[in-house]
């Protein structure tokens, strides 16, 4: 029998026994110092920052959250919108550059209802998707295999990101 290695799932699965706690991570991101690399931080831009998800669906499953704590698309600003649909895109081109994806899955979740797991901080997900990337694993084990280390996924994005051309 093969045996898969996935150390960060059993933090995920902890966590549910956890009381819940009162900061909000996506909060202790934007307001961390030199943390970056502990909280998976790619890029701090003018109205979001861009970091991994510590629990993804897929190799490069990214957020881009907007700076201030809010929950409905609603409470964005124009101004806020734009710029996160414009790191949005850069972290797409990024992606590609650094990771040839065949496809995305771009969205967000508002309202726990809606599949939000953190429905105060509304935050947009960028999953690049491979022809073939889910196998049976996911089917009969309800598992999935993530392929890439996080800190080489953040490495690779933090340079395409950084790209003058992006």
């Amino acid at each position: 029998m093969d045996r898969i290695y996935s150390p960060w799932r059993s933090q995920y699965i902890e966590s549910f026994n956890e009381e819940k706690k009162e900061e909000c991570f996506l909060c202790g991101a934007i307001h961390s110092v030199n943390e970056n690399k502990e909280r998976l931080i790619i890029a701090r831009e003018s109205h979001c920052i861009v970091l991994l998800n510590k629990y993804p669906y897929n190799s490069g499953h990214t957020l881009v959250v907007p700076l201030h704590h809010i929950s409905d698309l609603d409470d964005l600003t124009t101004d806020e919108l734009v710029a996160v649909m414009a790191t949005t895109k850069k972290v797409v081109s990024a992606m590609k550059d650094a990771f040839h994806p065949h496809g995305f899955n771009i969205g967000i979740n508002i309202g726990q209802s809606a599949g939000a797991g953190l429905p105060g901080h509304l935050h947009f997900h960028i999953v690049p998707r491979w022809n073939g990337d889910a196998n049976f694993t996911a089917t009969i084990s309800d598992m999935k295999v993530i392929s890439t280390a996080m800190e080489n996924t953040r490495l690779a994005l933090i340079e395409k990101m950084n790209d003058s051309h992006l």
